[in-house]
């Protein structure tokens, strides 16, 4: 990860100033409520552009995501290389604080894993989307299954 930095808001019109000078790359953001909870995490190809969408016309947005951008007061984003590199940052700052509003990768869903089976005579391979209990070492997570075979 190239950067990271934390935008603090006052009012919406504070931080629509600052989103301005965000830059142009991928990465990934994270959206703070007043008690400095995370409750969104979210991935860009251009950071700028994609938090930026959160705060334009509030009537064209979801329901839910204008919820959302009222609880908003701070943007913290990290700058990665690539749009893959920030897939995997996505998953990874999900997993581990379970946003609020981050519903869709709270499911079964996951990226696969390469697993190493040490339980077995000889160990093996496994291609994995879950983790099991045992004496396994784990490597990932992959964003492609196929280049991963």
């Amino acid at each position: 990860m190239a950067a990271v930095n934390i935008i603090k808001m006052t009012d919406t019109f504070e931080l629509k100033e600052k989103v301005k000078q965000m830059p142009e790359c991928p990465g990934v953001y994270i959206m703070h409520d007043a008690g400095a909870a995370i409750i969104y995490v979210g991935k860009a190809v251009n950071l700028r552009n994609r938090v930026r969408s959160y705060f334009g016309a509030s009537e064209k947005l979801a329901p839910k995501t204008q919820t959302l951008v009222s609880k908003i007061r701070d943007v913290e984003y990290y700058v990665t290389k690539t749009e893959q590199e920030a897939l995997i940052l996505e998953l990874h700052l999900i997993k581990t604080h379970k946003p609020y509003y981050n519903v869709r990768l709270k499911d079964d869903k996951s990226y696969p894993y390469l697993m190493i089976d040490f339980a077995e005579e000889w160990p093996r391979l496994h291609i994995t989307r879950r983790f099991e209990k045992g004496n396994n070492r784990y490597f990932g997570p992959f964003t492609d299954v196929g280049s991963l075979r």
